[in-house]
């Protein structure tokens, strides 16, 4: 392959040189920030053998290339364009980031704090999943659970529930790691301040309903002015307003202190001064609204029943276009750090049926396109959906051809409306696809995977339903012009 050529086609059909602000890649993509999107010949990039598919997300073009062929065109774009030396992701991300509005921004931030701790949530989640396996009564034994039946694993189960508990009642120090980088502190005293909220000596989290209808939560008596030791165990919205005004604190801190003391008193009166504020302020404050949100959020899921499941079935993929679902990471993060209030999440199972209602509409389309090119991305792209990852098949497929898009939707809004019929909530954030089930609540598993053969079955035939009338339109709309 003439990697050199293909650069140069690619090159032309985003608009130019002048029109690429930025440019890296990933394993299989190109990531581009251009000045005007409008001037893209998308049809152009299409019928390149080289491009399995296109899409613009956060501020970003991205072209579908594929693992160990974008390296090679990479190589032979960037001089061609003029940005050799921006040659990470996070020099694009922070050029695509201007280019978004307001609450674009918003969305990213939180983005960008909370993906980076999901391998720590998913893998205590899916251990979670486990530890209700090994303890779900009736599910291997009538009126027993796997524990009951085999004691000798009963410690196993606990070790296993220890694992699963730690990210969760620790959450508060992994966000504060994670905002006081992302908001342009040090992220070890957001880490510190994490630390502090989940200390041992106060009262724990979890328990604080209790004690404050019981009238026994201890406070520190200060002159007079007494503060609640209270912990922060499993909250979000504390320690992400507290990581904000500590990194702002700081900065202001590094501007007024001399240098010869900025590494003595910076990070001394940072943590003391955003400590304080925090337990007398911003803690009581964000975790009522914290609590607020959740308990509004649990009220929707049990009072909207399948009607509202249905409609969030259906346009979860168009909020994945704009990029806005990045912000439930955060919500359904607080859901399952309040997993005994909660019972866990509603919103990875209707991600779940989303994905797969994109993958079997692609997949439908193997079966009804003639194009070779368009056959090989619809499988590949297909499946990645079915395991998870729908926008190579949302953009790269269903989009293009619409009608497949339509009918994953439906699909998914079918089978949101069943699972959510039947109360599935999912105790961990993973895949959402075929292999999410394991983060399903035991309980529910069944009705899970009916919900994902349901949205499956609908968004395939559908697909099939809609290419038929639109080739009947098609032959109409010829019979017309002649």
């Amino acid at each position: 392959m003439d990697y050199n050529q293909k650069a140069k086609e690619i090159l032309e059909a985003i608009g130019g040189a002048d029109n690429v602000v930025a440019a890296a890649h990933c394993a299989t993509r190109l990531r581009l920030v251009l000045k005007d999107e409008s001037l893209v010949d998308e049809a152009k990039l299409d019928k390149m053998d080289v491009v399995k598919g296109t899409f613009a997300t956060g501020g970003q073009f991205q072209i579908i290339i594929g693992s160990g062929t974008v390296n090679q065109v990479y190589a032979k774009l960037a001089p061609l364009a003029g940005v050799s030396e921006m040659t990470t992701k996070d020099d694009v991300k922070k050029a695509g980031t201007k280019k978004l509005n307001p609450i674009q921004q918003f969305v990213k931030v939180l983005s960008d704090i909370f993906v980076p701790i999901i391998p720590a949530i998913v893998a205590a989640g899916l251990l979670m999943g486990i530890n209700n396996i090994l303890t779900a009564e009736d599910l291997f034994y009538d009126g027993m659970s796997l524990i009951d039946a085999n004691p000798g694993i009963a410690d196993l189960a606990s070790l296993i529930n220890t694992f699963a508990n730690a990210a969760f009642v620790f959450l508060p120090i992994l966000i504060g790691f994670s905002a006081a980088q992302r908001f342009g502190g040090n992220a070890f005293l957001g880490a510190a301040l994490g630390m502090l909220m989940v200390h041992p000596d106060l009262l724990n989290g979890y328990g604080y309903a209790d004690a404050l209808l019981e009238g026994t939560i201890p406070v520190w008596n200060i002159l007079g002015f007494e503060i609640e030791k209270v912990g922060y165990q499993g909250t979000v919205l504390p320690i992400l307003v507290a990581a904000f005004i500590l990194a702002k604190i700081e900065q202001l801190l590094r501007k007024v202190i001399p240098a010869a003391l900025d590494n003595l008193l910076t990070p001394l009166f940072t943590l003391f001064i955003t400590g304080i504020l925090t337990f007398t302020f911003v803690g009581p404050i964000t975790r009522t609204g914290g609590d607020m949100i959740t308990g509004g959020l649990v009220w929707l899921f049990e009072t909207a029943g399948f009607i509202g499941g249905g409609l969030f079935g259906l346009i979860y993929a168009p909020i994945v276009i704009t990029g806005m679902h990045h912000s439930f990471i955060a919500v359904e993060t607080q859901l399952l750090a309040d997993l005994a209030r909660t019972g866990g999440s509603f919103i990875f199972p209707v991600a779940a049926m989303s994905n797969v209602a994109q993958g079997a509409a692609a997949l439908a389309v193997i079966f009804i396109t003639a194009n070779k090119k368009m056959k090989s991305i619809a499988s590949a792209s297909g499946i990645s959906a079915l395991l998870g990852i729908s926008e190579p098949a949302m953009f790269g497929v269903n989009l293009k051809l619409r009608y497949p898009f339509i009918a994953a939707i439906i699909g998914a809004a079918i089978g949101s409306a069943y699972i959510t019929l039947n109360k599935v909530l999912s105790v961990a954030i993973g895949p959402a696809g075929l292999p999410g089930i394991i983060a399903i609540r035991v309980d529910v598993i069944l009705h899970f995977i009916i919900g994902m053969v349901l949205t499956f079955v609908v968004a395939f035939a559908l697909t099939f339903v809609f290419a038929k009338r639109q080739q009947l339109r098609e032959k109409k709309n010829e019979s017309n012009a002649a």
